[in-house]
């Protein structure tokens, strides 16, 4: 299997850093309450000082949608939502435990952490620009279409694992209990990216190795090796 983004998307975001773990023997008892409140506090202390909008990697990913046609603060980048429920709440519900835990890394880090079930997944995966025809399924069940040229990932069947780039995953590939092999990506836009994402990818691919008996394989993606085989 093979994830990768295509050559029009490296062209349009050249200021795009990526990276992609993939894990195997993950479940669903790990305890992760810890770690999670460890990457809560890196939050809010982020939170007490400035609100996520002014975050710089918010901000690039504010100029990432709004550079794809969508208003930005009618749709928000995975971590930006995050965040902002975070600041309301100071708490994010708990769906599984590996989801959880990357939830709570991408509120430390302000990033987009995009977690599939690969067994989910037909053939590869690519984020690219869509056709129109792909299907996508709302966690709520409903089958929608992205519009033609919306930035999605998309799979050898056509199906679209998730909408406007970072802004929501699909419920197909969701994580759930009985969950086994997990496709982990992370992309950044702001300045600093590369070296965040290098952090971030060595910060799961830790907290995975601690919590499951996983040994996961990772990647740094860029335009000269945009694909990671797993």
């Amino acid at each position: 299997m093979q994830f990768s983004h295509s050559d029009a998307i490296w062209q349009a975001f050249p200021e795009l850093r990526a990276g992609a773990l993939h894990a195997e023997a993950i479940h669903a008892d790990a305890d992760v309450e810890a770690g999670i409140a460890d990457f809560s506090a890196v939050a809010e202390a982020r939170l007490a000082k400035a609100q996520e909008g002014e975050l710089p990697e918010i901000q690039a990913w504010r100029r990432g949608f709004s550079r794809m046609g969508l208003k930005p603060t009618q749709y928000r980048c995975a971590s930006e939502a995050l965040l902002r429920r975070f600041r309301q709440e100071h708490a994010l519900p708990r769906l599984h435990p590996l989801v959880d835990l990357c939830n709570a890394i991408s509120l430390a880090f302000a990033i987009p952490i995009a977690v599939f079930d690969t067994e989910k997944i037909a053939g590869d995966l690519e984020v690219r620009r869509a056709k129109g025809d792909e299907t996508y399924l709302t966690f709520g069940g409903e089958i929608e279409h992205p519009e033609p040229n919306e930035v999605i990932f998309a799979d050898a069947g056509e199906n679209a694992h998730a909408r406007r780039w970072t802004n929501r995953q699909s419920g197909f590939s969701a994580v759930r209990e009985t969950t086994h092999s997990v496709l982990i990506v992370v992309e950044a836009l702001h300045a600093s990216a590369g070296d965040d994402i290098a952090r971030l990818v060595e910060t799961v691919a830790y907290a995975l190795a601690r919590h499951w008996p996983a040994a996961p394989k990772t990647a740094m993606l860029s335009f000269v090796s945009p694909r990671f085989e797993f």
